[in-house]
């Protein structure tokens, strides 16, 4: 009987399924030699001690067993430092697949602290760049945590803290972590195909990262939703200087099913001093962000977005789409539908090309300026194949707009389009009632 049961402890604790078993079958600690659980370097999960010194220890063990998994069973890890994961190596906790934790939202439901391996951060409270409290390496993972910092009041304005999570090198990998309440969350940046997958929390100042990729980065089911607090002092402040998702050089960026709510800019494209991205990005959403889409600068490769939906309505000018005027590169828009009672969907400029087919315009102009539904000030456009449902005024080519194509969109009415460059574009086919 004792072989079976320590060959079902091996089994469970090498799929990191121990929170399957019944409370006291499971052992906290294990002989596997690439398995390494946390307790038997000294960590409690009591939430008060000061667990850095066990979990790194444990970690260099790995590593200088040539990797391995260091497994934190249910427990809330208290930090007062910052921890490095060496290459081939797998931080885990029991969690198979992200959690989610409502906070002051459903106070009768349960807390970070109530379940699962919740992670207490305190370091570098109001120093932004200080160390990231975790750095993955070549070959690197973290999984199945909660991340969550104690001292962040939820009817507040935030806290700055560093990155919570950076990922350097080639191939590291965060999966199944809940960032609840990070100021900072995850820096991918300087490092080769990254894998960030199924990720979900409140990331307060901004989610992702991503710059000086030169191979693949991957991003899927990342979720950056109000869960932690909507009080309103809180809420305001991130929506004033909330960015979810930012990008800069990336070569061959994906990203997909990805959503984020309550920010002033839901996706951002930024030139730094590596570069400019480009990519795919398939089913991405942005809701009640100030600005959905920001693109200061694209590759000429392409930004590439299908099947994407964005709402904005609050913050001082809702749009959904802005292309700022340094921009060169190409951004298409593909099957992708805006709505909300905003201002304008996109407002145009640069020197690049900007594309929007097969896409569906709800509402703009919400307080009745006739502004229009797209407001192209310069460059090259191309919007064909698509739905405007307002009888208001569509599409708007400013004097510097070099040619545009307009074709074969549906709208109620008339298409309106004002032209005040002297350039003939071509617009035709276009069906109206």
């Amino acid at each position: 009987m004792n072989v079976l049961y320590r060959m079902l402890r091996s089994v469970y604790l090498l799929l990191g399924m121990g929170s399957l078993l019944a409370p006291g079958v499971f052992a906290q600690t294990t002989n596997q030699p690439d398995i390494f659980s946390v307790r038997d370097f000294g960590a409690k999960g009591d939430g008060k001690s000061d667990e850095t010194a066990a979990f790194q220890k444990a970690l260099d063990a790995a590593s200088a067993a040539h990797g391995g998994i260091v497994y934190a069973p249910r427990g809330n890890y208290f930090f007062s430092g910052h921890l490095t994961v060496p290459g081939a190596v797998t931080l885990k906790g029991v969690w198979e697949s992200v959690p989610s934790h409502l906070g002051v939202r459903n106070p009768g439901l349960p807390k970070p602290t109530d379940d699962g391996t919740t992670f207490l951060v305190t370091e570098n409270a109001g120093v932004e760049n200080g160390a990231p409290f975790i750095t993955l390496n070549n070959n690197s993972t973290l999984k199945g945590v909660v991340i969550y910092y104690p001292e962040q009041n939820p009817n507040e304005e935030p806290k700055a803290y560093p990155w919570t999570i950076a990922m350097r090198g080639k191939n590291p990998a965060v999966l199944e972590v809940e960032l609840l309440n990070s100021y900072n969350a995850i820096d991918a940046s300087k490092n080769e195909r990254h894998l960030i997958r199924n990720i979900s929390g409140q990331p307060l100042r901004r989610g992702i990262y991503v710059d000086d990729i030169y191979d693949v980065g991957r991003i899927e089911n990342a979720h950056f939703n109000p869960w932690w607090s909507m009080k309103p002092k809180l809420l305001e402040w991130q929506r004033k200087n909330g960015e979810a998702f930012i990008f800069g050089r990336s070569d061959w960026q994906y990203v997909l099913n990805t959503f984020c709510f309550g920010y002033k800019i839901g996706y951002k494209f930024i030139q730094t001093s590596a570069g400019a991205c480009n990519g795919n990005f398939l089913g991405i959403g942005a809701d009640d962000c100030g600005t959905s889409l920001v693109v200061e600068q694209s590759e000429r490769m392409g930004v590439l977005i299908s099947n994407g939906e964005f709402v904005s309505f609050n913050g001082p000018d809702p749009t959904m789409v802005e292309v700022m005027t340094g921009n060169t590169g190409s951004v298409r828009l593909v099957n992708c539908a805006f709505w909300g009672p905003c201002h304008q969907i996109a407002k145009i400029a640069g020197q690049g090309t900007v594309g929007f087919t097969d896409c569906t315009f709800v509402q703009w102009d919400r307080n009745n300026e006739n502004r229009h539904a797209l407001q192209i000030q310069s460059g090259t456009v191309l919007v064909r194949g698509c739905e405007f449902q307002q009888d208001k005024p569509h599409i708007e080519l400013g004097e510097k707009v070099r040619r545009a194509v307009i074709s074969d969109n549906v709208a109620p009415g008339k298409l309106r389009i004002t032209n005040r460059s002297a350039r003939k574009f071509q617009i035709n086919n276009n069906a109206t009632e």
